[in-house]
């Protein structure tokens, strides 16, 4: 029994680690066919590599009951995933740094007049940001004509088209 049992975990751990691989190399082929969605397939296999691994170690190199080597194998491994999960995972996951910016992002803030804005026409606006710099088809909120090198504020947006305003900047002191 003990030797079936340390073949279990060895064949375990070596076709659960090379299933892990192919997972982490075709993720987005295998998306959502395997397993339902509350179950993550790489923390399902991370579970039976390491369950399994740690199984192969007690059978291998200790005097422990079989029965007892498999259940502190799953609670061993059960924690452990559930560190990966919680700890490396979830924030990873939840830890998206777009460099987009919507144009609602864009309502307040400054930018720079490069190509002239007229009464009843558009012009251009360069907008500096963390990411970059971009420029932005402009009309006059006012309706008055914006000489190039004039700072703005946006006031709206629409159909990829901003409103602005001249942005005069009071230094009170």
């Amino acid at each position: 029994m003990v030797n079936t049992l340390q073949d279990f975990f060895l064949y375990g751990v070596i076709i659960s680690t090379a299933l892990t691989f192919i997972l982490v190399l075709f993720n987005d082929l295998f998306d959502g066919l395997l397993l339902p969605p509350f179950l993550n397939p790489v923390l399902v296999l991370a579970f039976f590599s390491i369950f399994c691994g740690i199984g192969y170690l007690f059978i291998a190199f200790t005097s422990m009951s079989p029965l007892l080597a498999t259940i502190f194998s799953a609670i061993i491994s059960f924690m452990i995933v559930a560190f990966i999960h919680v700890f490396i995972l979830v924030p990873v996951s939840t830890a998206q740094e777009s460099l987009v910016i919507t144009e609602e992002d864009l309502k307040g803030r400054l930018g720079k007049v490069i190509i002239s804005v007229p009464e009843d026409g558009f012009g251009e606006v360069l907008i500096t940001s963390n990411s970059g710099s971009f420029s932005k088809p402009a009309v006059s909120f006012e309706k008055e004509p914006i000489p190039a090198d004039a700072e703005v504020l946006i006031i709206d947006i629409q159909n990829g088209v901003l409103y602005v305003s001249p942005y005069e900047n009071s230094n009170l002191g």
